[in-house]
C-alpha cells in the first residue's frame, strides 16, 4: 500500500512523512493518556507515572521508528534517529527554550543526569570506533569493516538503562519533596467530563494510541528510505535531519510552552532524560534486536551528541545561577548551524 503512494513521486514521501510524525505525536499521547488513567487506578502516585509511564511514551516515537527501521534492515536510519534526536534535543531545543527564557538546572541534573547523558554519547562512540572486543557478531557496513553497536553492546546499554532506572527511583524515595514540586509545576489534566476516565476509554486510548504509533513507524521509514534513494543522500543524512527533528517534536513543543510560561527548568529534565531513553533504553534494544553497523561520518555524530551535553553541563556550572543564559542558548544553536553545514558539505 506505502510502495504504491510512493511510485507517484518524491511529494507523496513528504505528505506521508509529515502524515506519520502526526500519527506518532498523537499515538504516543493517546498512549500516555490511557496508561496513566490506568495507573491511577491502581494508586500508583504521579512521581512514578511521570517517571516509567510518561518518560516513555514521549520516547515511543524515536522507539518505534527503530523497531521499524530495524525490522525493515535500515540500520543507519536507527542509529541516525537516536543521535540526530539527542543532537537537536540539545542544540536546538535547550538553544531555543534558553533564548526564550534562561534554564536554570536542579543539583540532581547537574550531578547525575547531564553526566549520564555524556556518558551515554561516549559509550556509542566507544562502540562504533573500535571493533567488538567481545568478538560480536557484525555485519559490514558503509564503513567497509564490521565497526559497530553489536548484541553485547546493546546489552551493555541495556545494563546503564536498568542502573539509571534503579537510581532515579531510589533518588525520588529519597527525595519526595523534589518530586512533590515539579508535579505542582505540571498538575494532572481531568477528563473533559471532569470525572475519572473509564476503564474501557482508557484500554481505547492505549490501543489506538499503539496503532498509531504502528502506522506512523512505517509511514515515516518507509517514505524516509524512498526519498533518500530518489535523492541519492544516504539514509544517515535523512536519519540525522528529518526523521531526527520529527521525532523530537514532542520534546521540542513541552519545552518551548514551559519557557513561555516561565518554567523552562522543566525543558532541562525533559530533554536530558530523553536522550539517556535514547541511548540506552532504544538504541540499545535496537542493536539486541540487529547488530547496528557503523556508517560513514558516525564517529562525529557520536561525538556531537556527547560534546552536546558536555557544553550544557560546562554551561549550568560556570555561574552562580547555574542556568543555561540567553547568550549561551544562542551558542548552541550556532554549534548545531557549524556541524550541520559541515555534515552536509561532507556528502
Amino acid at each position: 500500500m506505502i510502495e504504491s503512494l510512493l511510485s507517484y513521486g518524491w511529494w507523496v514521501g513528504v505528505v506521508l512523512i509529515v502524515a506519520g510524525f502526526v500519527a506518532l505525536v498523537k499515538g504516543a499521547d493517546w498512549l500516555v493518556d490511557g496508561a496513566s488513567a490506568i495507573a491511577k487506578r491502581f494508586g500508583i502516585s504521579d512521581l512514578v507515572i511521570g517517571l516509567t509511564v510518561v518518560a516513555f511514551g514521549t520516547s515511543m516515537p524515536e522507539f518505534v521508528v527503530n523497531m521499524v527501521s530495524v525490522a525493515e534492515g535500515s540500520t543507519d536510519l536507527a542509529i541516525t534517529n537516536i543521535l540526530g534526536s539527542n543532537i537537536i534535543n540539545t542544540f536546538v531545543i535547550l538553544g531555543l527554550t534558553a533564548l526564550v527564557y534562561p534554564i536554570t538546572s536542579q543539583k540532581r541534573s547537574r550531578d547525575f543526569d547531564i553526566p549520564l547523558s555524556i556518558i551515554a554519547g561516549v559509550l556509542v562512540f566507544a562502540f562504533v570506533a573500535v571493533r567488538s572486543p567481545w568478538g560480536d557478531v557484525m555485519p559490514a557496513g558503509d564503513c567497509g569493516d564490521d565497526r559497530g553497536i553489536g548484541r553485547i553492546g546493546g546489552i551493555v546499554l541495556l545494563a546503564m538503562f536498568v542502573y539509571f532506572l534503579y537510581n532515579t527511583f531510589r533518588h525520588a524515595k529519597d527525595h519526595p519533596e523534589e518530586g512533590q514540586g515539579e508535579m505542582a509545576e505540571t498538575p494532572p489534566q481531568p477528563s473533559p467530563q471532569g470525572r475519572e476516565m473509564s476503564i474501557l476509554r482508557a484500554l481505547c486510548l492505549i490501543l489506538g494510541g499503539l496503532v498509531g504509533l504502528v502506522v506512523g513507524g512505517e509511514l515515516i521509514v518507509k517514505s524516509a528510505v524512498d526519498i533518500a534513494t530518489r535523492m541519492g543522500v544516504s539514509e544517515a543524512i535523512i536519519g540525522l535531519t528529518i526523521v531526527a527533528l520529527g521525532t523530537s517534536l514532542p520534546e521540542l513543543a513541552t519545552s518551548v510552552i514551559a519557557a513561555t510560561k516561565k518554567n523552562a527548568d522543566i525543558a532541562l529534565g525533559n530533554v536530558v532524560g530523553s536522550n539517556i531513553f535514547n541511548v540506552f533504553f532504544i538504541l540499545g534494544t535496537s542493536a539486541v534486536v540487529h547488530p547496528l553497523p557503523a556508517y560513514e561520518g558516525i564517529e562525529l555524530d557520536a561525538w556531537a551528541a556527547a560534546a552536546g551535553s558536555l557544553l550544557v553541563w560546562l554551561f549550568v556550572k560556570s555561574n552562580h545561577e547555574r542556568q543555561i543564559k540567553r547568550w549561551e542558548g544562542g551558542v548552541l544553536l550556532l554549534v548545531y548551524a557549524g556541524y550541520l553545514t559541515y555534515r552536509l558539505m561532507s556528502l
